[in-house]
């Protein structure tokens, strides 16, 4: 399971304010969770196989359902079965005798089913349950987290086609627990089995769900029968079942089939947005040292999905977000990195499951260590690092992340299991280990990990003997104080040269209120013109290394591996930093130069690393330069002006050259208004939006006549730019396509319209478009809330009630009760957001 790293990146900001704000209700949380033992599931009965055959009523968002479930039990005998199934109407229980099904007495409390099965069973007798069962999704109520966002299992979307130019689909989301909406289960990550689904739709409608599709039968009332048989075991949440109007793209790796799923309108660009992935099966399958472990692979694009992707066995769903243009992907693509996550699991979560969810970790930090694995090989070391470090921030960013355990056997509920500790630590934790072993040894281990447990499920400690057993390293101290301890490092790193003695000190402090952390580490000394390693292991809170040198070094670069998840205050000088850009390799030895320079820009030093980082190999790095080299400072411009322009025009990432373009806007100089029209041209909608921003800044009317001519094909950062134009010079008339732009935006551009479109709010008079647009801000504010989103909307419509009431006080006499009624659903929606 992953929410997009879009969503994560602009959610960790939204994450600070909100934790911040819910300090007292947390702690409180966390009192109450430390008192609950959360244990593994106990396994009475195992489930063997599961048979479903379901049917659709579109109208009444209902699933009619028949199951045949086959078990067995665990070890001890048993007369007894329970199930979860959550809101459903059962109609029948029986166990099967041959052809005949003899009933059964059960009883239901409407979340799960108990079951007298009538004689005892021991572990070598199999026996199978019928029954038969309606399922309410939308009756039945229950919780999301900060990763999957609404948890009903089962989701029809636009069943009455009543939104225009929606598509009609049904699709599941099994993760945590909500595949027992939709059939009745043993709803717990430990238990595997193999599965049959047997789907009744509108004969015009596509299908997919887990493993192969073994037969299609049409019908002669208009619909069309598809059985679906996955003959691996797996456990019930990674089931899944799709269905809708999708164009199937029909790749392949080796001789297994990979298929794309997409809407029609983007199906022109299925080879664009997934035409990596048996690349990306070859490269996991290699480095894993474990062959791709299915008969196919599948991914489908859904609307109104609750998460980012969700890693079905064989069938991976993902949110509308990842579905872009040639056009948009010039840009990056917003999916890849998902994409890459979503596969992983493939291996780490559906092969060798999780066996409770206080160990997610073995499928989800894996997951998101993935993503830096997979940057590192297509991308390259710079991207993969930056992806890392990025990660390692998310982390060090949210406030109550220093206070989890990475494995949690105490917690409020098992949602609350997918947050950055799970997903950003556990995945730089795991970046660690492999930089302390080495990768042979670390990827032969993990291979020896899936091997060892195929088709079942696993927890770290199994992941630690197979470790263990490869490299012949103890990994208790790591595994202690990584896995099963809170919180990391608080570094502060002091260096001294004594000139009489001509030696360098590097004095090390633990700041962390915990006790030390055990940190083995590489120190990289720069003197003379050469470069010498130490291996080094710091234990205590407080320690010192002293190098004898001849001279004083140039650098003294210490986590030379730029590996170790940390805060760190590193006292080196501007010139330290100055040599450590020029000479030390890696991309966070840059950063952190650049990230020195930016707090000494007025030194010579300063202005000479941003000056040199305007030609970094990574783009990123690229870009911090050139936004904060401030061309409003006339020595600066005189500097890097031309290189400015030059990148405007040249570089070979769009992004840069739309960083270049937004600083030569700020300049608002007229002489720069050619290279902006220009750079309307181009076809990214990056470049595109940072010169419309730019012409903007030096004539809004004359930006509002260019957006107007923009508007047809416009995403993304310009459909941003234009909404920012019109939240100035628009009204009632520009709302349309403000308005329509919001509701069709991913969710990374949905947070950035956010302001824009409540600025618009403050220029419309129609009273239904401003309902219309308050409706979407309160949606946002609800389906967000855990993030302090609702917090952030309110801001903004107080700000659209403050123009309102000054527009009233000018107001002609006829136009008063508009604006006041206007006023008033505006206080409406806020005080509604505010009950949320």
């Amino acid at each position: 399971m992953l929410k997009s790293n879009s969503q994560r990146i602009l959610l960790t900001v939204f994450l600070v304010s909100s934790f911040s704000l819910l300090k007292a209700q947390e702690k409180d949380s966390l009192n109450t969770a430390e008192k609950i033992y959360r244990a593994t599931p106990d396994k009475i009965n195992d489930l063997v196989n599961t048979k479903l055959d379901v049917k659709f009523d579109y109208k009444k968002a209902y699933l009619y359902g028949k199951a045949w479930i086959t078990l067995k039990p665990h070890f001890y005998p048993t007369n007894s079965l329970t199930l979860d199934a959550k809101g459903m109407d059962i109609k029948n229980v029986s166990i099967l005798n041959g052809s005949i099904n003899s009933p059964l007495k059960f009883t239901y409390d409407s979340l799960q089913l108990k079951i007298n099965l009538g004689k005892t069973y021991t572990s070598s007798e199999n026996y199978t349950i019928y029954i038969a069962y309606t399922s309410k999704p939308n009756e039945f109520k229950t919780k999301g987290s900060q990763a999957i966002t609404d948890a009903k299992g089962l989701y029809f979307i636009n069943p009455d086609s009543t939104v225009k130019g929606k598509p009609v689909q049904i699709w599941t989301q099994g993760e945590t627990e909500g595949s027992s909406v939709w059939f009745p289960t043993i709803d717990h990550p430990n238990q595997k089995t193999t599965e049959e689904i047997i789907m009744t739709v509108p004969a015009k409608y596509v299908t997919l769900s887990n493993g192969a599709l073994i037969s299609q039968k049409k019908n002669n009332d208009g619909t069309r029968t598809d059985t679906w048989k996955m003959d691996k075991p797996h456990s019930p949440y990674l089931f899944m079942m799709a269905v809708g109007d999708f164009k199937i793209y029909h790749d392949k790796y080796k001789n297994i089939p990979v298929d794309y799923y997409l809407e029609p309108a983007y199906a022109p660009y299925a080879k664009d947005i997934f035409g990596k992935t048996p690349e990306m099966i070859a490269f996991y399958s290699k480095k894993l040292g474990v062959e791709y472990p299915w008969n196919k692979y599948a991914q489908i694009v859904v609307r109104d999905y609750v998460s980012g992707a969700m890693e079905n066995t064989t069938a991976t769903l993902h949110g509308e977000y990842v579905q872009q243009t040639k056009r948009e992907l010039l840009d990056g693509s917003n999916g890849e990195e998902t994409i890459a996550h979503e596969l992983f699991h493939q291996w780490f979560g559906d092969y060798v499951t999780t066996e409770s969810w206080s160990n997610l970790s073995v499928n989800e930090s894996f997951a998101d260590f993935s993503e830096t694995l997979w940057a590192e090989h297509s991308e390259g070391r710079d991207a993969g690092d930056a992806h890392n470090y990025e990660s390692m921030q998310a982390y060090l960013g949210t406030p109550d992340a220093k206070t989890k355990d990475l494995i949690r056997f105490h917690y409020n509920d098992k949602e609350d299991m997918f947050d950055v500790v799970t997903y950003q630590k556990g995945g730089r934790i795991l970046n660690m280990l492999r930089n302390y072993l080495g990768e042979d040894a670390f990827f032969k281990g993990l291979s020896l990990y899936l091997k060892t447990n195929a088709f079942g499920s696993g927890e770290a400690q199994q992941l630690r003997l197979a470790l263990e057993q490869v490299s012949g390293k103890d990994l208790n101290w790591f595994f202690n104080q990584w896995y099963y301890g809170a919180g990391n490092p608080d570094l502060t790193i002091d260096y001294k040269w004594n000139e009489t003695a001509k030696t360098e000190t590097v004095y090390l402090t633990q700041k962390q209120k915990a006790d030390a952390f055990i940190l083995p580490m590489k120190i990289d000394v720069y003197a003379n013109g050469k470069k010498f390693t130490q291996n080094y292991w710091m234990k205590s809170k407080t320690d010192s290394i002293c190098f004898p040198l001849n001279n004083k070094p140039d650098l003294v670069n210490v986590d030379a591996d730029k590996i170790l998840l940390m805060s760190k205050k590193d006292n080196k000088t501007i010139q330290e930093f100055a040599f450590q850009y020029k000479n030390a390799p890696l991309y966070v030895d840059r950063l952190e130069a650049i990230q020195a320079a930016i707090k000494n820009i007025k030194t010579k030093e300063g202005l000479d690393i941003l000056i040199a980082a305007l030609k970094d190999p990574y783009y990123g790095l690229r870009i911090d330069a050139i936004n904060n080299l401030k061309l409003d400072n006339e020595d600066v411009k005189k500097q890097i002006l031309s290189t400015i322009i030059n990148i405007a025009k040249t570089d070979p990432k769009t992004l840069v050259r739309a960083a270049a373009i937004e600083s030569l806007g700020n300049l608002q100089d007229k002489n720069y208004m050619a290279l902006f029209t220009d750079a309307l041209k181009n076809p990214s909608y990056a470049i595109d939006g940072a010169a419309l921003n730019s012409i903007a800044a030096l004539d809004m009317s004359q930006a509002k006549i260019l957006a107007k001519t923009l508007e047809k094909d416009s995403k993304g950062p310009l459909a941003t730019a234009i909404v920012n134009v019109y939240s100035v010079e628009g009204g009632d008339e520009e709302f349309p396509y403000v308005y329509k732009s919001f509701t069709e935006a991913g969710v990374q551009t949905k947070f950035q319209l956010i302001p824009g479109f409540a600025s618009i709010l403050m220029n419309v008079d129609n009273l239904d478009n401003l309902k219309k647009g308050l409706a979407e801000l309160k949606s946002m504010a609800k389906q967000y809330k855990t993030y302090g989103v609702d917090r952030y909307v309110n801001v903004m419509l107080n700000n659209v009630v403050k123009s309102k009431q000054n527009d009233l006080e000018k107001a002609k006499e006829s136009d008063k009760q508009n604006i006041d009624a206007q006023i008033k659903e505006t206080q409406k929606t806020i005080d509604e957001i505010s009950k949320l």
